[in-house]
């Protein structure tokens, strides 16, 4: 199973279809909160080098922006 990671915050239409999309194809996943944990904006913005949301770790691949088909293919859907 793949390890999921999902950088979110709350005022983010892209972030809510990325999430759903994950729960409509069954996908467990670790949600972090940019907004309430500085820890996790830290991780996203220095090791990512991400500076928007929603961005996504599949493994050691990371989704930045809003990129389903990337997704789908990290995710083996496609």
């Amino acid at each position: 199973m793949k390890q999921v990671e999902v950088y979110t915050q709350p005022s983010c239409p892209p972030c809510q279809i990325v999430k759903e999309f994950l729960k409509h194809h069954q996908v467990s996943y670790i949600e972090y909160d940019i907004t309430k944990d500085a820890k996790a904006k830290d991780r996203m913005v220095n090791a990512f080098r991400a500076y928007s949301t929603p961005t996504v770790k599949v493994d050691e691949e990371l989704v930045i922006g809003f990129d389903l088909k990337r997704l789908e293919s990290l995710l083996g859907l496609s």
